[in-house]
């Protein structure tokens, strides 16, 4: 054997490596145990009005100082109550970039020495410009009015944005604020998928379908949010259809939600052969939802329908009609196979 060829061999390096170190981790089997009770379950509790640690079983002190991480609902004025949430103010808003962080009210008691007016200019003075103050306004009746129609705070977030961008860029000035506003919370919808209508958005805010449409179009065209208009963010704000609106008229109508997927493929149908052509979603999905009412024997009165859609009974009755005549090719095989609908009901309704 050659031990010179042998010895002139490279070892693993891995036989003479150093074991690895052990890990150390910590025991989950320590528990924080009274001394004096020794209880094996034992009920320690923090007594934040005095600070201290105590033990419920035998009473002991086990520690002192706790510091009370609770939210804290104290009040200093004259009258101390503990459920005075007016300390805590509201949650912050990234967009308003810590304009609202700090919000102190001067009272007009001074005892006639001038002193709280001199603080109020100084404090007017120093609350920022007069862009940041209309805007913190907007954020705030935009909040309102989002709560008052149940709209998610996506919608309330994306509104706020857009209209931050317009503000700072000038894009409708001139116009009223409210107008604003309505097209921003129009368009947010629109891209959060809980589309609203002009008519619903025009009561909501008391602006005209008019001053809206104006500033629609404004942000629309500013933002390239029609479809296709932008290459990187192609079809921003979705056109409305009545069938993203069936949904929810559905729900205010108590009808199940087997009869929104009907519908929808009514409507869908409808629109492949050309029904309904030109007239609004609105309008159709009222028509389609009577429609599909008398088809699957569920009646729902064009009273209670329009007053749902926010559209007139002889609307609702015209787009029905132009889909009563092409029945034959709305109306699937399936359907009436299962048992689920029924053209006979169809004749001779108005």
């Amino acid at each position: 054997m050659d031990y010179a060829q042998v010895f002139a061999q490279a070892f693993a390096l891995a036989q003479f490596q150093a074991p690895p170190p052990p890990t150390f981790l910590p025991d989950l089997a320590v528990r924080l145990i009274c001394p004096e009770c020794k209880d094996p379950h034992p009920q320690i509790a923090e007594e934040f009005s005095s600070g201290d640690l105590v033990c419920r079983t035998c009473g002991l002190v086990l520690g002192d100082r706790i510091v009370d991480t609770r939210s804290e609902w104290r009040t200093f004025a004259n009258d101390e109550r503990d459920d005075d949430p007016s300390r805590v103010g509201a949650a912050s808003d990234p967009l308003m970039e810590g304009m609202e962080q700090l919000d102190t009210a001067i009272s007009f008691r001074d005892g006639r020495n001038g002193l709280s007016r001199e603080l109020r200019r100084a404090q007017s003075r120093g609350q920022g410009s007069r862009q940041e103050q209309n805007l913190m306004v907007a954020f705030r009746d935009i909040s309102s009015w989002c709560d008052q129609i149940s709209l998610p705070k996506v919608v309330s977030d994306t509104a706020k944005q857009i209209f931050k961008h317009a503000e700072q860029g000038q894009i409708l000035r001139g116009k009223p604020t409210d107008a604003i506003i309505a097209a921003c919370i129009f368009i947010a919808c629109r891209q959060a998928h809980v589309p609203r209508t002009f008519r619903e958005m025009c009561d909501l805010t008391r602006v005209s379908k008019k001053v809206l449409g104006q500033c629609y179009k404004s942000l629309e065209h500013s933002f390239n949010l029609t479809v296709g208009a932008s290459a990187t963010h192609p079809s921003l704000a979705p056109s409305i259809g009545p069938e993203s609106l069936v949904g929810r008229y559905c729900n205010h109508l108590d009808l199940p939600p087997n009869f929104q997927v009907i519908c929808s493929d009514i409507i869908m149908a409808a629109r492949e052969l050309g029904i309904g052509h030109g007239r609004s979603p609105v309008s159709i999905a009222g028509g389609a939802i009577y429609f599909t009412c008398l088809l699957l024997g569920k009646p729902k009165s064009t009273r209670d329908i329009g007053a749902v859609a926010g559209v007139s009974e002889g609307t609702i009755k015209l787009v029905y009609r132009s889909y009563l005549v092409e029945k034959d090719k709305l109306v699937k095989q399936k359907w009436i196979d299962d048992g689920k609908a029924n053209p006979d009901n169809l004749k001779g309704a108005v």
